[in-house]
């Protein structure tokens, strides 16, 4: 099934909440020779999904970097990373995202493997997540924005964040304009991706709060393999 197809089926927000079973840690195995880890326990196929799954490779994208100017294409990273999607007004599921990969960095370097490993958070939204609100974020969640292993990603408008975010990887997002606030808000599913160094994921983490002694573990398997 088309990602966009099964996408717009199940509707914009919310559509894969349901699916588990990508939490799995697994181990080394030769089921596929793209990745490390197994397949995880599930009751899907990775091309029955809107968002790139185990096996998969991420799609071919680039994203401006606005903290450092530069531009990222994510297939061209050349070790492991943890992906995930987010905004930064968020009062709910993204500083809990947020927070696990700071304590990811964290661990990383305590544990000298600060080099091994890159963190890219991705915006969708754009016209508030500009490279200064980015960076005072950094300094609200106690992320080492120096460490050049975080890099924040932010599609240049609106349009280009829909078509990043939802139409390729597959997060369903829909803007809100709550009774109670004087600001527009997002409603949005969750995800964190870990990527190997050649681009195919290794884990898609559904859940809002994922568990970072998985991903630490699963990490550590991919790096070391």
């Amino acid at each position: 099934m088309d990602r966009r197809t099964f996408l717009r089926s199940t509707g914009a927000v919310g559509a894969v909440a349901g699916f588990t079973g990508c939490l799995g840690s697994g181990g080394l195995g030769d089921s596929n020779p793209d990745v490390v880890l197994e397949e995880p326990d599930r009751e899907f196929e990775s091309g029955d999904v809107p968002y790139p799954a185990w096996g998969e490779r991420i799609p071919d994208v680039t994203v401006p970097a606005p903290v450092e100017s530069r531009e990222i294409r994510l297939r061209d990273v050349e070790q492991p990373s943890l992906l995930t999607f987010f905004y930064s007004h968020c009062q709910t599921v993204c500083p809990v995202l947020i927070s696990m990969q700071r304590n990811i960095q964290a661990h990383a370097q305590n544990n000298r493997y600060s080099d091994a490993v890159s963190f890219f958070p991705i915006t969708f939204d754009p016209t508030r997540d500009t490279a200064e609100r980015l960076q005072t974020y950094a300094e609200e969640m106690n992320v080492d924005a120096d460490d050049e292993n975080w890099q924040f990603l932010r599609p240049a408008s609106k349009d280009r964040a829909k078509t990043v975010v939802q139409d390729q990887f597959g997060v369903a997002f829909r803007r809100t304009e709550p009774e109670d606030m004087e600001m527009y808000m997002f409603t949005h599913s969750a995800l964190t991706l870990l990527v190997n160094a050649d681009g195919f994921v290794e884990r898609a983490y559904r859940s809002k709060s994922p568990d970072q002694e998985t991903i630490i573990s699963d990490l550590e398997t991919v790096r070391n393999a």
